[in-house]
């Protein structure tokens, strides 16, 4: 690749990294004052938590059952199949319940957002808000925003009930296991951290997932098309920030947690 190609794509890079930046910070700044549009909130939260419910308890119950196949197997060899509640649990409640909740509800919402909010831009109706004097980022950003922080927090405890109810049922009716041990083993080893660090990563999670879809939603050019690219690029860049924030959460809860 010639180094100007090079040059070129750092730039956006960083180019896109400031508008993001800025858009964030004008995005808080309409939190703390009037008006606050409380029923663009609630209609987002239903369209963002009960809408993704379905996908969250299906996609939840049959990760549980798969951790419980794979570990049952791996664990008998040891004489230690007796701990599968304790590893279906602790796997969903630490990490794969949030993630997975995540990337469910950010392929499934922040690509409407982006292609929402795209199809208003290319169609002049956010130029006509604003010649109306209404804040964009108000009415349309913020309720998203805070309905997906809520409402992924809810969905992350539903995928972890779910996930752990998933790897009960292969562990009692498919591995004839004891299901008083199994939920015995899923909840008295559970601790603080582990409840914290599963709870603390969603609002991080929704978070991104709103700001990404409005973001791409807000830059779309080029009519239709451009729509198409935005939603691409909403899905895919909320999935990656997803996967980095997972990491980078954990590294800090390792360390504040675990000595």
């Amino acid at each position: 690749m010639p180094f100007s190609e090079i040059e070129k794509s750092t730039k956006n890079i960083l180019l896109t990294i400031q508008d993001y930046s800025i858009y964030i910070w004008n995005t808080f700044r309409t939190l703390f004052s009037p008006p606050i549009y409380w029923n663009d909130i609630y209609l987002q939260a239903d369209i963002i938590g009960v809408g993704s419910a379905t996908i969250v308890i299906l996609v939840g119950f049959f990760t549980g059952g798969v951790l419980a196949i794979q570990s049952s197997a791996t664990l008998s060899a040891f004489g230690a199949s007796a701990i599968t509640g304790r590893f279906v649990s602790l796997s969903m409640i630490r990490e794969l319940g949030p993630v997975l909740a995540g990337v469910m509800v950010s392929g499934r919402n922040a690509s409407s957002m982006a292609s929402e909010l795209g199809s208003m831009v290319v169609t002049e109706q956010i130029d006509a808000m604003r010649a109306l004097g209404v804040d964009p980022l108000r009415k349309l950003v913020l309720p998203r925003i805070l309905a997906s922080v809520v409402m992924l927090f809810f969905l992350t405890i539903v995928a972890d009930s779910f996930g752990t109810l998933g790897g009960a049922g292969v562990t009692i009716f498919m591995n004839h296991q004891n299901s008083t041990q199994y939920f015995s083993q899923a909840y008295e080893f559970l601790v603080f951290s582990d409840i914290l660090q599963g709870l603390v990563k969603p609002l991080f999670f929704g978070f991104i997932i709103a700001s990404i879809g409005c973001f791409y939603g807000l830059r779309t050019t080029g009519g239709t098309q451009g729509v198409g690219r935005s939603t691409i690029q909403a899905v895919v860049s909320s999935a990656v920030l997803i996967i980095v924030a997972d990491f980078l959460i954990s590294q800090v809860m390792v360390a504040l947690f675990i000595k």
